[in-house]
């Protein structure tokens, strides 16, 4: 499986230093909001936000043309950390909660899917990972 990177946008967010769960809850938020900006811009169609099921919860869910994308989105002082932040049962997950999704949309398992993972540093930088994981 290639991963593809590309760096998507630089948007001014909160400091991520301080330790405060508001503060990260918002920093998470505008996170969120700056990589689907982003997608949107580049021609995807927001399909959902912070959709919940019963596995877990997906940041971002796209419609590209070709298939769904969902995004986890980590920020974080730096790219470096923002990738450590997703541990393999989180992955899992993700997964799992995206086979939920798809069980509800007509079609949804006969569509192409991909997972990618949208990093977002302490300047606001934005770098996505394409196909980071997930196996479908």
């Amino acid at each position: 499986m290639g991963v593809a990177v590309r760096s998507v946008e630089s948007v001014q967010l909160f400091s991520v230093g301080s330790g405060l769960r508001g503060l990260s809850c918002l920093t998470g938020f505008a996170a969120e909001g700056a990589v689907s900006r982003a997608y949107i811009r580049a021609g995807y169609v927001a399909l959902a936000e912070r959709w919940r099921g019963q596995s877990g919860e997906i940041d971002l869910i796209f419609d590209e043309g070709q298939g769904l994308v969902f995004v986890e989105v980590k920020a974080a002082r730096d790219f470096e950390r923002a990738a450590l932040s997703l541990g393999a049962r989180q992955r899992q997950r993700i997964v799992a909660a995206a086979e939920e999704y798809l069980a509800l949309v007509p079609g949804g398992h006969v569509r192409n899917v991909r997972f990618d993972l949208a990093l977002v540093d302490g300047m606001g930088r934005v770098r996505v990972l394409e196909n980071a994981f997930g196996e479908f």
